[in-house]
């Protein structure tokens, strides 16, 4: 990929708002000792997934949208702890894009299916990688060891699908849901976003 279109990648954005000083500081000490990207993105990693709690494991009446609001907060859904990996990156010079799948979502609510949000990092040994910050918990193990990707959710589906794009910014759908005010954590879980690309 030319050096070009990586830069888009690298972008700050109101969402993605790496300039936060919250956001530099600890992009800073994750990357401290680290001589590579590869280290610095299996730091920022593991400290999304496992110091961010999930809204929806948590059952947290809490919607976060802003990367930095993910970290003085310490919660969001899996498209807001995205946000907080790609600022992390980003404000160390690693470019970083939002990816989304489209996933059953019966385990909320039955026969029903909403967008997911993880992210995809370049790194210089291998390329574009994907990695699921979501959080684990049983029957979830997503990890960070490239080229093997070993994300949160496998397909089991045929309505379950990657989407195809890397996002520099959220997919609006995303910062609708995210920034809308819900009264309670049941009313988000009956809105959460979907995706159909057959519509």
């Amino acid at each position: 990929m030319d050096e070009y279109n990586l830069k888009e990648y690298l972008e700050e954005t109101q969402i993605i708002d790496y300039s936060n000083k919250n956001i530099k500081d600890l992009a800073y000490d994750l990357s401290k000792n680290c001589d590579c990207d590869e280290k610095i993105a299996k730091n920022v990693f593991l400290y999304v997934r496992d110091n961010i709690k999930h809204v929806g494991d948590y059952k947290l009446n809490i919607n976060t949208c802003k990367a930095s609001d993910v970290l003085n907060i310490k919660a969001g859904w899996c498209y807001s702890k995205s946000h907080l990996v790609a600022a992390l990156l980003r404000a160390n010079n690693i470019p970083t894009a939002l990816s989304y799948q489209r996933l059953s979502c019966s385990e909320y609510t039955k026969d029903s299916y909403c967008l997911h949000g993880l992210n995809e990092i370049y790194l210089k040994n291998y390329g574009w990688y994907k990695v699921d910050a979501r959080g684990n918990k049983k029957g979830v193990n997503a990890q960070f060891n490239p080229p093997n990707e070993q994300l949160a959710f496998e397909f089991s589906e045929e309505n379950e699908y990657n989407l195809k794009e890397r996002f520099i910014n959220p997919h609006k759908k995303i910062v609708d849901f995210l920034n809308k005010k819900f009264d309670s954590y049941e009313n988000m879980m009956k809105n959460l976003p979907d995706y159909d690309k057959s519509v």
